[in-house]
């Protein structure tokens, strides 16, 4: 029995090398970090240039490994969001980190998804989305004629890296904190946690509520969706918008993407944070392009920090009644991009203003110096 077991181990093991030994090399990635900063996020390669290098490699049978062998969790994208398929990386380097990757045939093992959005019909035209670190949601046309209608962008704290939009939305107790997190941010009529909107005389123009939704990427690392509006007064001349939002597992950052429609050069806009009743903390970097907000003590619901980082010239940072404000141009033609996210003190990892603050530093740095994928091979 022994002997059998024993030449049944060998038998495994022996297909085992022989199936590895199968895997052919299709391309080799050169990554580095450019920067200072210890890095945790997606890098990006696009797919054209590893096809160029070797127009074999399969989307459906490719795995991505490290100097170890060990298999690097990776999303193709579908392309929807731009017009160009990228690979992302989800990788771990040190300040100034240089490793090779390599590209195999092969099945790639499974990984969990780390990102994850819907539209919500059951709860009046909601479209919400969420990482492992935060969740967000949007308001859609059913809430306009509510006495509940919002405008901006919503927060729900998490302490969970698990995935929850669906349990709490079944639940529907999602203001109440059962130890995952809650929902106790409030919007109104104001630019909630980072949203835009036109801006003239000093007054904001707010558009209605979402008209339309697309998912472009769907995970398991990025999730990407895009959402339509109806054309509104702006000052007596007619504007549209479309926006496209991007959430990396790992990050707390949103990548939003704004196409305005309108007549003329330019559009002035802003990117808003709603003020709270009560000291908090504000960062204003003009700069560098951070606007960062850590929030005063709501009860024992704890501390959100919120953030908007854009990189454009020219850009101003001021503050009305409401909100701290970024004013920013968009240009007909050019999408206009930022971002914007959240963090709550009591989900352990940023507990106090000045990590936030920090934490938005090294994001506006990482994206002045992103980590670099070049083909090899």
């Amino acid at each position: 029995m022994k002997r059998y077991l024993s030449l049944l181990l060998l038998f495994a093991l022996s297909a085992g090398a022989e199936l590895r030994s199968q895997d052919k090399v299709m391309a080799v990635l050169a990554v580095e970090n450019p920067s200072a900063l210890d890095r945790s996020e997606l890098a990006e390669v696009q797919w054209s240039a590893l096809i160029k290098r070797n127009p074999a490699i399969d989307p459906a049978n490719f795995k991505v490994v490290d100097a170890t062998g060990a298999e690097v969790p990776w999303q193709l994208e579908n392309g929807n969001a731009g017009g160009k398929r990228r690979l992302l990386l989800q990788l771990k380097l040190a300040p100034h980190e240089k490793m090779k990757l390599t590209v195999l045939t092969g099945k790639a093992m499974f990984f969990d998804s780390k990102v994850y959005g819907r539209y919500v019909p059951e709860r009046f035209d909601d479209f919400a989305w969420e990482n492992d670190k935060v969740a967000h949601r949007m308001y859609g046309k059913a809430l306009e004629n509510r006495k509940d209608n919002a405008f901006g962008t919503d927060v729900w704290v998490k302490r969970t890296e698990r995935l929850i939009i669906d349990d709490w939305y079944k639940r529907g107790d999602y203001h109440t904190d059962h130890g995952e997190g809650m929902d106790y941010y409030s919007v109104g009529f104001t630019l909630g946690a980072g949203d835009i909107a036109p801006f003239n005389k000093d007054s904001i123009y707010y558009s209605g509520n979402y008209r339309s939704w697309k998912i472009l990427e769907n995970g398991p690392l990025r999730f990407t969706f895009q959402l339509g509006y109806e054309n509104w007064d702006v000052a007596g001349k007619p504007v549209s918008v479309t926006k496209t939002i991007s959430l990396d597992a790992g990050s707390y950052m949103n990548r939003v993407e704004v196409a305005y429609k309108f007549s003329g050069k330019e559009l002035p806009a802003v990117v808003g944070i709603v003020k709270r009743e009560g000291e908090g903390r504000v960062l204003m970097r003009e700069k560098s392009g951070i606007l960062g907000y850590w929030e005063p003590e709501h009860g024992q619901d704890g501390h959100t920090g919120i953030g908007v980082i854009c990189q454009v010239s020219p850009l101003r940072i001021d503050e009305d009644k409401k909100h701290f404000l970024m004013h920013v141009d968009a240009k007909p033609g050019q999408p206009l991009v930022y971002y914007h996210g959240s963090a709550w003190n009591k989900a352990g990892h940023i507990t106090d203003h000045a990590l936030w603050f920090a934490y938005l530093e090294r994001f506006s740095e990482g994206l002045r110096k992103p980590v670099i994928v070049r083909v090899l091979k």
